[in-house]
């Protein structure tokens, strides 16, 4: 239990670390009237695209949809309305609760009707597209360690080609196999999350103790493995070449670690990452903390250099050129994102941190109990369970009702509490 209290820890801290980064770039983008500019050139295709097919009433080609590459999904400007609409959730979870939101964007395009392989490289292009957007050679960038992040992503580069691969092969032979695959993968770490944040969220409930809205503001969020004990040691002792030296600023003479480890770590991530259609900073913060024994400083500047690069390889090399990418998608969450990011991080002025943490736990269960809910239809396509097609419909209307309705509820809430609030986030009380 100890060891699974501190994957947990690890994952939650970076997930604080990646929605620092994602509030960063949406303040860079937002406060800045080129980038603005530049956004509004590239979602206005999307949004004429949208207006005009509503208005036309015609269908699209038949090879829209198909399983074929080069073919994304079917299109509708119900299914871009949906897409900021889930951008703007995405953008309230992170800017709101501090912990990234992008956890929610794969399942919930999937649950829109968007194909799993489309909804991952998606979310991969939406990372990229708002990263290059808002990110400029930030000074918080020099605490990256080069040494680390070239040793890294040539491990990411391999993992990232081999998850790709894998999807696409897996699609190829059959789409269905490919949602069901993507699925568990979503099960079986929303659950972990889910139920840990859950329980959390409960003991402080009782305690009655208050703590800020983002995790990292208590003091137990703020605890950091040293890395001078137990694994971080071992592998720091094993003397493969070449090696790496980190750390300079913060040990005399630095720590040493080989480079063959680093890569190994930069492999599990591009290949989660390539599978999920994340940024992969939800394991470069545990890995490089808890495992390779790189200080929390080192690691949340050479995670953000890391994840422009994974992603945008991942998002071009794996899945755009195959035609795997749904632009206009892509588009529509980044718009919702944007203004979620920054509503979100304004509410939390004005709400009590132990609510957040509710939300960010009931957020995380509603996507594990959405794709749990979706594997029985999955599993009685591909013929390896047998039920009825009302069964199956009627599990897919829960999954996907609970879903939409917890993070609606989630979303509504917190809007509700900025408006309300408009009086004191101005100053003016």
């Amino acid at each position: 239990m100890k060891l699974l209290r501190r994957v947990y820890e690890g994952l939650l801290a970076a997930s604080e670390a990646h929605a620092k980064w994602e509030m960063q770039i949406a303040r860079n983008i937002v406060s800045s009237r080129k980038r603005l500019f530049i956004l509004g050139l590239i979602a206005a295709p999307a949004l004429i695209f949208a207006v005009s097919f509503a208005a036309s009433g015609g269908e699209l080609p038949h090879i829209l949809g198909g399983k074929s590459a080069y073919a994304p999904a079917f299109y509708s400007t119900k299914v871009f309305l949906i897409s900021v609409i889930i951008g703007l959730c995405a953008g309230l979870i992170t800017g709101c609760i501090g912990a990234g939101g992008g956890f929610v964007i794969t399942p919930a395009l999937m649950s829109a009707g968007i194909k799993g392989i489309l909804a991952v490289g998606t979310d991969l292009f939406h990372i990229f597209a708002k990263a290059i957007m808002g990110t400029a050679v930030h000074r918080k960038l020099g605490n990256v360690c080069v040494g680390l992040a070239i040793a890294f992503l040539v491990g990411s580069t391999i993992g990232v080609t081999v998850g790709g691969t894998l999807n696409r092969a897996i699609y190829e032979y059959n789409p269905v196999l490919s949602d069901l695959f993507i699925s568990i993968v979503y099960v079986l770490l929303l659950g972990f999350l889910g139920i840990y944040a859950f329980v959390d969220f409960m003991k402080l409930r009782k305690s009655g103790v208050e703590v800020g809205a983002h995790h990292g503001e208590s003091p137990k969020g703020t605890k950091a493995a040293t890395g001078k004990v137990g694994l971080p040691a071992r592998l720091q002792s094993v003397s493969i070449p070449p090696t790496i030296k980190f750390d300079m600023d913060l040990v005399p003479g630095g720590k040493r670690i080989s480079a063959w480890f680093v890569g190994a770590a930069g492999f599990i991530v591009g290949l989660v990452a390539a599978i999920m259609g994340v940024g992969g900073g939800f394991l470069t913060f545990p890995i490089f903390v808890y495992v390779l024994g790189v200080s929390s400083f080192t690691t949340v500047g050479t995670d953000i250099f890391q994840i422009i690069f994974t992603a945008g390889y991942a998002s071009i090399s794996q899945y755009a050129i195959y035609g795997f990418i749904f632009y206009t998608l892509a588009m529509g969450m980044l718009l919702g994102s944007l203004l979620g990011i920054q509503v979100g991080a304004l509410t939390t002025k004005v709400v009590k941190g132990m609510y957040i943490r509710g939300f960010y736990a009931t957020a995380i269960l509603a996507g594990f109990l959405n794709r749990l809910f979706a594997l029985p239809g999955k599993l009685v396509h591909l013929k390896v369970l047998t039920m009825s097609s009302a069964s199956v419909k009627t599990f897919n209307v829960i999954g996907n009702s609970v879903f939409f309705v917890l993070v609606g509820i989630f979303g509504i809430w917190v809007l509700s509490k900025f408006v309300g609030n408009l009086r004191i986030l101005r100053g003016e009380v």
